[in-house]
């Protein structure tokens, strides 16, 4: 088996620029929406920023490297699409038993009477995702793709009953569109 030079490269849009400090080992990506920063760093990869373009590359091309090349150059896709389109996922709020309503205060997102219950349930929304809410449908939107998608998560997992049998209570908050793809 021989092991061979890989190298990936990655065109930066029109009006995106990226830096890659080698240093503190962080790729930062600025454009239109903001700015995102990401430390990436394994010691068989090299990551190199000029003329509009990235540029990946692995010396010894084993399959360690090869996983975390791939996985540099899709994070920082990921970054690039932040914060150029941003990320918008959507739940629903469902309740047929009771009447549950939900409401955004300041940093903290909260369910009033989820199937009765006297206590409201609280979540404290994490910096760069904002939460709206429309009716029964809630969007969460924001640049970091995994800020965004851990909100939308932390939502629809704040309405879970562990132990009933959800073909009955269908009462809660679901995931129905996921970054621009329906569920």
């Amino acid at each position: 088996m021989k092991i061979e030079k890989l190298e990936e490269t990655l065109t930066l849009p029109e009006g995106v620029t990226a830096t890659y400090d080698a240093v503190s080992r962080t790729m930062m990506v600025k454009g239109e929406k903001g700015e995102l920063s990401r430390h990436l760093y394994t010691s068989g990869v090299a990551i190199a920023t000029q003329n509009g373009t990235i540029t990946f590359t692995a010396k010894k091309a084993t399959m360690r490297e090869k996983k975390m090349l791939f996985t540099f150059k899709a994070h920082t896709k990921n970054m690039i699409k932040g914060v150029t389109e941003g990320y918008v996922y959507k739940l629903k709020v469902c309740s047929g038993h009771f009447p549950m309503s939900v409401a955004v205060k300041n940093d903290t997102f909260e369910i009033k009477n989820f199937i009765g219950e006297k206590v409201p349930r609280v979540l404290k929304i994490k910096d760069g995702a904002q939460v709206k809410i429309e009716a029964e449908i809630i969007t969460v939107d924001g640049i970091d793709k995994e800020i965004v998608g851990q909100v939308a998560a932390d939502i629809e997992k704040l309405s879970k009953r562990p132990g009933f049998d959800s073909r009955i209570f269908q009462d809660g908050i679901f995931l129905i569109e996921k970054a621009g793809k329906t569920l």
